[in-house]
């Protein structure tokens, strides 16, 4: 989730690994410990969000007891309520980190707050602890699953939970078929992705520069994930049309860093008969996608059809998926 900025606007390749100098990479140890406030005040955020949750299930006004009323125990379930956790502080850190990226690989800003090279390393650092959230939420999701479990003996718990949680296909039941391959999906190309960064000189500027690209991936299948599967924003209600709604500016940004990107080498330009027409091409197309992205966004946070669930008077008790029995 960093930016693919560089200093050479103009598109001249990059130094080799032989010529750069040390510099001028940047060590993925150095950035671990750049993280630690960062990370730190992520585990603030989870540790908040956690109790507010788990304050609304014991009150119950929880959204996940009006969608699974079988988990009317805070007390019993607080796995899946701290994995809850997790995953929206994942998702608000994912949304800091892919909107640096998209302000520094844009247009450059005459004035900013703090420098340039501030803003990269809070990119990365960023990045490093969404990776480390997105992690944590599915290993309690998986520990949830493996407390669940009480008719199988201890190995095949902990099967149940591996593979429900990180074997795409596996989960079998409901909207989680679809939602949890999403984000697994996010998580196996967050991480590679990320740390790609720390080997460009190997793989070469350009390489690392159209990999990277695919970050906005990432932040699309999170999103689709919380939508689909996230149970406090499961009906249409106001938090699900903040959810929505904070997509505007990463919409609106993508859309400013295509029409006029910091490198001059990928604007658009008149095409040349000499010019890569498919490059020409996939760059209009994206550029024509966000900006449907962004009147489709506007669409659904004004009309309100924002694909939330209507509340049922009564819910059916229903459970996660049958329990494995031998």
């Amino acid at each position: 989730m960093l930016s693919d900025a560089s200093p050479d606007e103009d598109g001249t390749a990059a130094l080799s690994g032989q010529q750069r100098p040390p510099g001028d990479r940047t060590a993925l140890r150095g950035d671990l410990r750049s993280a630690l406030p960062d990370a730190s005040a992520a585990v603030v955020v989870t540790a908040l969000v956690f109790a507010f949750l788990y304050a609304r299930m014991e009150s119950g006004a929880s959204d996940t007891v009006a969608v699974m009323p079988f988990m009317d125990d805070a007390g019993t379930y607080w796995m899946y309520l701290l994995s809850q956790a997790f995953g929206w502080s994942g998702l608000l850190w994912a949304w800091g980190t892919v909107m640096l990226g998209l302000l520094l690989s844009g247009p450059r800003p005459t004035q900013l707050p703090v420098s340039r090279q501030v803003l990269e390393r809070w990119h990365r650092t960023t990045s490093l602890t969404t990776m480390a959230l997105m992690f944590a939420h599915a290993l309690m999701f998986a520990a949830e699953l493996v407390r669940y479990e009480t008719k199988v003996n201890w190995a095949e718990r902990l099967w149940v939970g591996f593979a429900d949680s990180f074997v795409p296909g596996w989960y079998d039941s409901g909207t989680g078929r679809i939602a949890i391959p999403l984000g697994q999906g996010a998580l196996y190309l967050a991480i590679p992705l990320g740390l790609l960064f720390y080997v460009r000189h190997r793989i070469g500027a350009n390489t690392w520069r159209r990999l990277h690209r695919f970050v906005i991936v990432v932040y699309v299948l999170s999103v689709w994930h919380t939508l689909l599967y996230g149970t406090n924003v499961w009906y249409g209600e106001w938090p699900r049309t903040v959810l929505w709604l904070l997509q505007l500016p990463v919409a609106l940004l993508l859309l400013v860093r295509l029409l006029r990107p910091a490198r001059r080498t990928e604007r658009l330009g008149r095409p040349r008969e000499d010019a890569a027409r498919p490059g020409w091409w996939l760059r209009a197309v994206g550029r024509a996608a966000a900006g449907a992205a962004v009147v489709g966004l506007l669409i659904v946070v004004v009309s309100g059809r924002d694909g939330g669930r209507d509340s049922p008077p009564h819910p059916p008790a229903t459970v996660p998926h049958s329990q494995e029995t031998d």
